[in-house]
């Protein structure tokens, strides 16, 4: 397996610090779960975390493992002057000459196709990164995330603006649209029960082959997992844009989808072909490992 979305070092709750991620629980987990490769992802938005991770210190550790890991490098859109003129191409290429293969998670709490945001990905897409986002519901105090409204339009603007970047879908913003009613009680948290109807992210993810989507966190389980004969099914159709990750940032964070895909696999659910390709293939292909 190869997981495209670990974390490293402190995560920060409201009222208490928690143990880090360090190299020792990231070989740990890797080794527990059976995953040979991930992908480190730094958090570099004020929003998302006390303790900023940087793109310099995924690099630092990925070098130390340069079999098990590799790193993602993160900009904030806001940074070099808070213009959406910016140019951000000499870093992104630093970072690419630095091992980076690809640029997230992307969180900062600001419209998908805010005009500092689509420079932003553009930019990506001409130097060949991919941009994991992470999605949510809300603009304002107390969120992280890029954000957007019922239905998704502004990360269709975002796909049809910036053809040449491929965007990995992520969050519970992302996700609550995998099925077509969409209650805003729930659009940024985890619906449950049955998809009477394929929603936007299927049908984006069919319309536009720059969209792909990783299952990690309970947001990526729970999208394939409350239906299950829909997410078999869904599995199978977006097999060549899905990847399999895990989004550890805690110590001893509960990893159901390992287990879930291995299941389905061995039940008939889902081919051995589509396995492969969401735990395995996709990532070497788009991530050029």
């Amino acid at each position: 397996m190869i997981d495209v979305h670990m974390h490293f070092g402190r995560s920060i709750c409201q009222t208490r610090l928690e143990p880090p991620v360090d190299e020792a629980e990231i070989l740990r987990r890797m080794d527990e779960l059976g995953i040979a490769r991930a992908a480190l992802l730094p958090l570099v938005s004020p929003e998302a975390f006390c303790f900023p991770s940087t793109s310099e210190e995924a690099i630092a550790i990925s070098r130390r493992h340069p079999d098990r890991l590799f790193p993602f490098c993160n900009v904030d859109p806001r940074s070099g002057r808070n213009s959406p003129d910016t140019d951000f191409r000499w870093l992104l290429r630093h970072y690419r000459d630095q091992g980076c293969r690809g640029l997230g998670e992307f969180t900062p709490n600001l419209w998908f196709d805010d005009p500092l945001c689509l420079n932003l990905y553009c930019q990506c897409g001409e130097v060949g990164f991919p941009v994991l986002f992470d999605m949510v519901a809300k603009l304002g105090y107390g969120h992280y995330g890029v954000v957007d409204e019922p239905g998704q339009p502004r990360l269709e603007r975002a796909l049809a603006g910036c053809p040449q970047t491929v965007f990995i879908g992520h969050g519970p913003g992302f996700w609550s649209h995998i099925a077509a009613d969409v209650p805003e009680q729930t659009r940024g948290g985890y619906p449950q029960g049955a998809v009477r109807a394929p929603g936007r992210v299927p049908e984006l993810m069919a319309k536009y082959p720059n969209l792909w989507a990783d299952l990690s966190a309970f947001s990526g389980f729970n999208a394939i997992s409350r239906d299950p004969e829909f997410g078999y099914r869904f599995l199978e159709q977006f097999q060549h844009q899905l990847l399999f990750g895990t989004d550890i940032c805690q110590v001893n964070q509960p990893v159901p989808q390992a287990a879930y895909l291995r299941q389905a696999r061995a039940a008939g659910k889902v081919s051995q072909a589509c396995f492969d390709k969401i735990v395995r293939e996709n990532a070497v292909r788009l991530l050029g490992l």
